[in-house]
């Protein structure tokens, strides 16, 4: 399915908000619910003594579903669900933490001989023994399911039901899996929110009911659920709960909050609603993310988010991009051409510590760089081995940038964290004719609180032929610049690529 860059941002969306969610929330898992002004971030800790910014079970079981689905394999086929079993025992086997449902369904099937059927099995008779396996643990790993199946409504339901059943056998669990991949699925293509999309998707004899829960979850704050929230019921009901309750800001360039700030402010929340914190934020963050994308998840937390397999963020997209692609290999040109009359890198004329420049100057950076915030796509072997690296989803093309006055000022707002930290900064897009000009201007008129066209000139002037397009005039026209808005973050947040 051809997506265009708005739908293809929202897909890869889904994938880095629910594993953001998962983080922001790991350090308070099982705590009571917070105040609304209380701060959070992602600390670490929780049961695991996860690092900082780093995420939890609940994505490491996604990554497992993605990286077959990346492989273009129908995920409804035994031989998929194997391999997916299969990732889920070997990551087990090191997890720093794991749900106990799951956790007694993979022990028992590894006993048998680790598969698919072994799993299910075992899934079926805890469920038998118990009547009690509608934990959260297959919701909370759902998001990628949808992406498998952007184009096929009856695939996705079957495939999320399917892959729900692998550890959670209960059938409110898999309604609620179905659910929620058909609500991110409509969102993606749609840029709608709507959880109620996938009610015919379920039994007709349980569809009242799931409605009366969306009903109650939206009369409610997420802590009403704290109590029971490993419920997947409850903890469906307190990711919709956050999503709802939050209000959506205004487009509002001049106090710098945005639509695109929703993402931000409902994950915040749902991790406040307390108890099994990660995994409500990162079911409500994978609907989040296909409703206002990828290119809305804060620069702050894609700048360090990471977990197991030894993935970031670029790891993240890229094997979103591959679900998206249906497994077929990557053909961009990373060249861009060979990079035709690209231009070298030059200082910004305000501030001598941050190099501007085109993607050539990759391959000769300085060597008191240590920091890169690529404005187009790069591959993993342009970039030097343990620099901290920022990739920033904004189109050289009028039209293409649904979120675009956020994307320009949280971008800025990166260069300056880095450079509060003391940071020396490489800005780069493929010939700094557009993208890097207009960051770097917005990024000046801060840093010398001086107009849009004075800043922009002066940028000009060390970057003969500057041009940014008109989508990003029009923009710059409306970021009228703020005082500095830096908090210098502990040293240990700082964590190279």
């Amino acid at each position: 399915m051809k997506l265009t860059a708005a739908q293809r941002d929202r897909a890869c969306g889904a994938l880095l908000a629910s594993a953001a969610g998962d983080a922001l929330g790991a350090g308070y898992e099982f705590g009571p619910p917070l105040a609304p002004d209380t701060p959070v971030d992602m600390i670490g800790g929780g049961l695991g003594a996860f690092e900082h910014d780093e995420w939890t079970d609940d994505t490491s079981m996604a990554i497992a579903i993605a990286e077959v689905a990346a492989t273009g394999a129908d995920l409804r086929g035994e031989q998929a669900q194997d391999l997916i079993v299969e990732r889920w025992s070997f990551w087990a086997q090191t997890a720093k933490d794991i749900g106990v449902q799951t956790s007694s369904v993979l022990s028992a099937a590894k006993q048998r001989g680790i598969s698919a059927r072994t799993a299910h099995d075992e899934s079926a008779a805890l469920h038998k023994r118990s009547g009690h396996t509608a934990g959260n643990g297959s919701l909370m790993r759902t998001a990628p399911v949808a992406l498998a199946y952007l184009d096929d409504k009856d695939a996705l339901v079957e495939a999320a039901r399917a892959i729900s059943e692998l550890t959670h056998f209960d059938p409110e669990a898999g309604d609620a899996c179905v659910l929620w991949c058909v609500a991110i699925c409509h969102a993606i293509l749609t840029g709608a929110l709507d959880a109620r999309v996938g009610l015919n998707r379920i039994p007709v004899e349980r569809r009242d009911l799931w409605s009366s829960r969306l009903n109650e979850a939206e009369a409610s704050q997420p802590s009403t659920f704290s109590d029971k929230n490993g419920w997947v019921v409850a903890a469906l009901q307190a990711a919709w709960s956050a999503i709802v309750n939050t209000p959506v800001p205004m487009d509002d360039s001049e106090s710098g909050m945005f639509r695109a700030d929703h993402l931000r402010l409902a994950l915040e929340a749902a991790v406040r609603g307390g108890h099994d914190t990660d995994t409500v934020a990162a079911i409500a963050g994978g609907l989040l993310g296909a409703t206002y994308g990828a290119s809305a998840v804060p620069a702050q937390w894609r700048l360090m988010l990471h977990g197991w397999p030894g993935l970031d963020t670029r790891g993240l997209i890229a094997l979103a991009d591959k679900i998206i692609d249906g497994g077929r290999p990557d053909t961009f040109d990373y060249t861009y051409g060979g990079y035709p009359e690209a231009r070298q890198l030059v200082q910004h004329p305000y501030d001598d510590q941050l190099w501007i420049g085109g993607a050539a100057a990759l391959s000769k950076l300085p060597r008191e760089v240590e920091a890169i915030v690529s404005l187009c796509r790069v591959e993993d072997s342009q970039l030097p081995d343990g620099m901290t690296h920022l990739d920033v989803r904004l189109i050289d093309y009028v039209g293409e940038n649904e979120n675009l006055d956020f994307v320009l000022l949280d971008t800025v707002r990166a260069v300056e964290q880095l450079r509060a930290e003391g940071r020396t900064v490489f800005l780069h897009c493929v010939q700094a004719q557009s993208r890097t000009p207009t960051i770097s201007a917005l990024y000046g008129a801060r840093r010398r609180d001086v107009d849009i066209a004075t800043a922009l000139r002066d940028v000009s002037a060390v970057l003969p032929g500057a041009h940014p397009n008109a989508d990003f005039k029009v923009a710059l026209g409306r970021l009228r610049p703020k005082p500095l808005e830096i908090q210098v973050v502990d040293a240990h947040r700082v964590r190279p690529k």
